[in-house]
């Protein structure tokens, strides 16, 4: 497994013996590359403006997510980074860090505590990597639809998916897909280091796909009477 994933940078070779990865070793995209040929709905042309978009996504969500150390990041800008979610609260990558990392900063929510199914701020790093892996074992895969602008500012549309084939705090799998749709804006330097990344969607389409899944009696028993959302949960 020396050589360098299809669809994503600097996770191999040498300039990457000395990582530090946040689960001890490189991530392997092997099954989540076999999910995302399977569902893709566009096969970009190599070299093609959409194809070299999505290989930066792509290595983009793979630094944020699996390297721990800043200074090992290829193609973000540590010093200069900022990420906000629909319009909110820009971030830095130490900020990041504090609330816990990546997923949660993705899935950021004004909700009420006793309305939220994924409530970022009891989560860590190691709990939400546990969870969403469990939830998608074949991963949680990504196409970059569409390009509208280019360089330095790339302004793009983008679609998630996976397959809820394990449990969700107490909600059963159901082997449904959950697709979540979005569009982002990416700030890249002269180098095609990202320097700031703005991201536009709807968290409860990820999370209301959880929702359908049977509550197990232990989970409904003290959950159903605080959340609205379980009254629908496993009925459609």
């Amino acid at each position: 497994m020396g050589s360098e994933d299809k669809y994503r940078s600097f996770i191999y070779g040498d300039g990457e013996k000395n990582t530090q990865w946040r689960f001890g070793s490189p991530p392997n995209y092997d099954v989540v590359n076999k999910l995302f040929e399977e569902g893709r709905t566009n096969e970009w042309a190599k070299g093609s403006l959409e194809e070299k978009v999505q290989r930066l996504v792509k290595t983009f969500e793979m630094e944020i997510f699996h390297k721990s150390n800043p200074e090992d990041f290829k193609i973000i800008n540590s010093t200069k980074f900022r990420f906000s979610l629909n319009g909110g609260k820009e971030l830095t990558i130490q900020e990041i860090g504090k609330i816990g990392g990546s997923y949660n900063a993705f899935l950021q929510t004004k909700l009420p505590k006793e309305l939220r199914i994924y409530d970022p701020q009891q989560e860590t790093f190691t709990t939400s990597h546990e969870l969403f892996t469990t939830v998608f074992p074949r991963g949680f895969a990504l196409e970059i639809l569409e390009v509208l602008s280019g360089l330095p500012r790339i302004v793009y549309k983008f679609r998630h998916w996976g397959f809820m084939e394990g449990p969700f705090k107490g909600h059963a799998p159901t082997g449904e897909k959950v697709e979540v749709y979005g569009m982002s804006i990416f700030h890249v330097d002269e180098g095609m280091r990202v320097e700031k990344v703005e991201f536009f969607y709807d968290p409860s389409q990820l999370l209301s796909g959880f929702l359908k899944g049977l509550l197990t009696e232990s989970s409904a028993s003290t959950t159903s009477a605080s959340c609205p959302f379980f009254s629908a949960g496993g009925t459609h």
